[in-house]
């Protein structure tokens, strides 16, 4: 039901005939993440009053080096979820400054540099606990010494996670938690679901977090990339071209020339 930044990903369908692995995964249409009222249907509920938390980061422990991704992760609007989706939490009592370290790391969990490094790791078909506490992530103090022209990493980082995430009202609370608010402290509608945009925004992502992991050099960045082949022939047969990898390039120059907001077209 989980993909990258997308809480919405798939419902759950029940097939009766097949008593071994009954519940199958229905993916989500553009059309239905288009509207922000829709949720996916799942297998199994539980009472509202049981669930108390705003939102949650949850990451797929299902998973394989041969895989399409193996790190993925995405905010979800509960701590509801079964136990292949494990959930990080702030330690300390929540507040906005460690709320917005935990959608920063979103982003960390989700980059391409990070899913390399988790390949070393993952022997199997699980992202145990005890692979995730060895990977590197970055401290938060690393988003706000960074500046890429007017904007620290911080910034860079709470806007595009936020807009990756924030595609449906029930996501109001994280919105809320970011800032993302109007006059009177109410969050701003929806960001629309849009694809294109959304490979633009990643892209993005995964460009910073190299500068952030402090590699530069373009051809060990291709040389990360080549390592995602199912992407590559996804992105070449539908663009012609390794189209994620071309941008994330494009974004390390516009990021070096302090360009953090440029268009840049790949």
């Amino acid at each position: 039901m989980v993909q990258a930044y997308d809480h919405r990903a798939a419902d759950v369908r029940i097939n009766p005939a097949n008593p071994h692995r009954p519940a199958q995964a229905v993916p989500a249409t553009d059309e239905q993440r288009k509207d922000p009222s829709w949720s996916p249907t799942p297998q199994y509920w539980v009472s509202a009053n049981t669930d108390e938390a705003r939102w949650a980061v949850a990451f797929k422990d299902v998973t394989a080096p041969t895989n399409i991704r193996s790190m993925i992760a995405a905010v979800i609007p509960s701590q509801a979820a079964g136990n292949t989706l494990p959930l990080l939490l702030p330690q300390q009592v929540a507040n906005q400054t460690s709320l917005r370290h935990l959608a920063a790391l979103t982003a960390n969990l989700n980059a391409i540099i990070y899913d390399y490094l988790a390949r070393q790791k993952v022997q199997g078909q699980h992202l145990n606990w005890y692979i995730v506490e060895q990977l590197p992530v970055l401290p938060p103090s690393r988003y706000e010494e960074i500046r890429f022209g007017a904007k620290t990493a911080a910034e860079i980082v709470r806007e595009a996670v936020l807009e990756l995430s924030y595609t449906a009202h029930d996501m109001a609370p994280f919105a809320k938690d970011l800032g993302h608010v109007d006059a009177s402290g109410e969050p701003k509608p929806p960001f629309v679901w849009d694809a294109e945009r959304r490979l633009r925004l990643r892209a993005k992502l995964d460009a910073l977090f190299f500068h952030l992991y402090g590699l530069t050099d373009r051809d060990d960045i291709r040389y990360i990339y080549s390592c995602f082949p199912i992407v590559e022939r996804q992105e070449t047969a539908a663009y012609g071209r390794y189209r994620t990898r071309d941008l994330c390039l494009a974004w390390m120059n516009a990021l070096d020339a302090g360009q953090p907001d440029a268009q840049v077209e790949a």
